[in-house]
């Protein structure tokens, strides 16, 4: 293993991209660790205490790596572009223009990314008014007490903060195009995983703290276990074999070919956990709207806390809905079938068209349902623990170990088939 990990140092150009890239990385855990002007650095630490046992603020700052509870110019991290980009592809199927740029091809796909950048700075503009009012100790919903990270907040102050931070969510935007770009991986994921892999040892500290010994290190041997079992399940797929028809062009003869449609069981990523926790937040702002005593008391005893049965259970079932909901907008059997039936190609043993739409559908809804399970699975585990051993804090690692395996398998395969290139051994076989 050490042997192929020195392969990397031993291509010029692939040392170059993994230097650039882990430069980025750091250029973004600095940005995320300089709060904005005009915050009370005393404070910052008062109020990640209190953010441990607020497990809404907490889920918010596993995708920040702890910069939004300290109001950081990179507070804001990846958010506003993550929630873009599912904005936007949710609307691809319903708005004809992204629809008619989606089926383009390259030039389409352009026009695509530059709206989800305009929705992502206008997303970032209200998020971050959002977080300055929230911070100065008016939305006890969102961080769970009432310290005032900004004592002396005035109106230009605040306007000045807000342009800070959506000029920091700009520049993170333009450091993963950099890192796509000219370093190794996609980037966007890259500075996810840098995030979330950021938390894990403050975690596993809490939990250490809150359950001892024997069950940190239990903790340690399951996560052991999820982790073989979700690289097992990532790299699982489907295989559907597809045969183009002979056709004569001029003199030429096209076509005659055999490949295949990779169709993976977790089709989705961790789209539907993000979905899943977002519609789980609602009811907990409502309670602090809502007058209702019994209302605010039930969703403080079974919504609010990640490791209550209730949110487990309802955690589970939504996640387990939402996988067939995103897998069917990204991937539609109708314009499948279509495409495949004008380049001239079928499958096997399945006619074009109605009979390979129907094919698609009934396979999809298959593996969608095994996907599904696993991811809901490996989100709720250690939370079932959790509720067990009465822990209240660092309840999203399952959500933590699917993004860092993801990305990190990712990450390797582009790597791997850039030594293959070259003719150095990779790290997969």
């Amino acid at each position: 293993m050490l042997n192929r990990l020195a392969n990397i140092f031993r291509v010029p150009d692939l040392r170059n991209k993994v230097a650039f890239t882990l430069s980025i990385i750091a250029l973004y855990q600095l940005g995320g660790n300089v709060p904005v002007p005009g915050v009370n650095y005393s404070r910052i630490q008062q109020l990640q205490t209190a953010s441990a046992s607020n497990n809404t603020l907490g889920f918010l700052n596993l995708f920040s790596g702890g910069a939004l509870s300290r109001l950081a110019i990179f507070g804001l991290g990846v958010m506003p572009y993550i929630t873009s980009s599912i904005i936007i592809q949710l609307l691809t199927t319903v708005i004809p223009k992204l629809t008619e740029w989606r089926d383009q091809g390259a030039v389409g796909q352009k026009r695509i990314t530059q709206t989800t950048r305009y929705l992502t700075v206008a997303l970032a503009l209200l998020q971050s008014s959002g977080l300055i009012y929230a911070f100065h100790g008016h939305d006890q919903a969102l961080i769970g007490t009432s310290i005032d990270l900004i004592p002396r907040l005035t109106f230009p102050l605040g306007v000045f903060m807000v342009l800070c931070m959506t000029a920091g969510t700009a520049f993170v935007m333009w450091l993963a195009e950099l890192i796509t770009q000219r370093g190794v991986g996609q980037g966007m994921s890259l500075l996810i995983f840098a995030n979330v892999v950021a938390g894990i040892p403050t975690g596993m500290h809490a939990v250490l703290t809150d359950g001892g010994w024997i069950k940190a290190a239990t903790l340690v041997l399951v996560s052991i276990g999820l982790l073989v079992f979700i690289i097992f399940m990532d790299q699982g797929q489907r295989r559907i074999p597809v045969t183009f028809a002979r056709r004569m062009v001029g003199r030429r003869v096209l076509g005659g070919q055999s490949t295949y449609i990779p169709f993976k069981v977790n089709q989705s990523g961790v789209v539907p956990i993000i979905f899943a926790s977002s519609i789980l937040y609602i009811p907990y702002l409502l309670s602090n709207i809502l007058p209702w005593a019994g209302y605010q008391t039930w969703v403080a005893n079974n919504i609010a806390n990640p490791t209550a049965s209730v949110y487990i259970m309802v955690y589970f079932v939504l996640i387990f809905a939402f996988t067939f909901f995103y897998v069917y907008i990204i991937f539609e059997p109708h314009q499948q079938a279509e495409l495949i039936r004008k380049q001239g190609g079928f499958i096997p043993g399945i006619r074009p068209g109605p009979p390979t739409e129907r094919y698609f559908s009934k396979l999809i809804s298959r593996i969608t349902f095994v996907g599904g399970l696993f991811l809901a699975s490996v989100a709720i585990v250690p939370s079932i623990l959790m509720h067990e051993w009465h822990i209240t804090r660092f309840p999203f690692y399952g959500t933590t170990l699917l993004i860092a395996v993801g990305v990190a398998l990712d990450t390797m395969r582009q790597i791997d088939s850039q030594l293959m290139m070259r003719n150095y051994e990779g790290f997969l076989k």
